[in-house]
């Protein structure tokens, strides 16, 4: 099964768009792991079709709060529909149980002891100054954590957080996420 765990940085914020759709954003970074050539990779608007290659390959997008975010903003580029492919978005999952969205840097550093490496206004401030790199290094870092996430809580059937100083379990049903679900995308392959 192919799995993409990817993750965006955006070039502004709500209150530069006067809205709260993640669609009004405009991204600044799409940061992947593919599981097929078990790689990172980055991208920026200009190498979008490259992604869209990759991402139509997929059998399962994994994300934290990608079903909320990241997938309805790539969406806004995507010449086709990514919610027709799997989404394993781990926030969601996590809320399922809990009834309440935990941040990924709670989860990472109760889970694996790993923080994220900044925060998504750092990203914001930095693709301003022109320091992409900076920009590209920070949205791999959140995709590794994720990616590495996804792996424990398939193995363990769990993930961890904080509470009032005490570490938890949210016990996860991971058995569906690496079923593959048959899906047809070709909107930029050739036939």
């Amino acid at each position: 099964m192919r799995v993409i765990t990817f993750d965006i940085e955006t070039k502004n914020i709500f209150q530069d768009v006067g809205s709260n759709d993640p669609a009004a954003l405009d991204i600044s970074v799409v940061g992947i792991h593919d599981s097929f050539t078990n790689e990172f990779s980055s991208f920026l608007e200009k190498d979008f079709g490259k992604l869209w290659q990759t991402l139509e390959q997929a059998d399962a997008l994994v994300t934290w709060n990608g079903d909320h975010f990241d997938i309805p903003l790539l969406n806004k580029y995507y010449p086709g529909d990514l919610t027709k492919i799997k989404s394993i978005d781990l926030m969601r999952e996590v809320q399922l149980v809990l009834g309440r969205r935990l941040k990924l840097d709670t989860v990472g550093e109760a889970t694996l002891q790993r923080n994220k490496s900044g925060h998504g206004l750092d990203a914001i401030e930095w693709w301003r100054n022109g320091e992409i790199d900076k920009v590209i290094k920070y949205c791999i870092e959140d995709v590794r954590l994720t990616r590495d996430l996804y792996d424990y809580a398939l193995e363990n059937k769990h993930l961890k957080y904080k509470e009032l100083g005490a570490v938890k379990e949210v016990k996860l049903n991971t058995a569906e996420w690496e079923n593959s679900i048959p899906h047809a995308m070709t909107y930029t392959l050739p036939f």
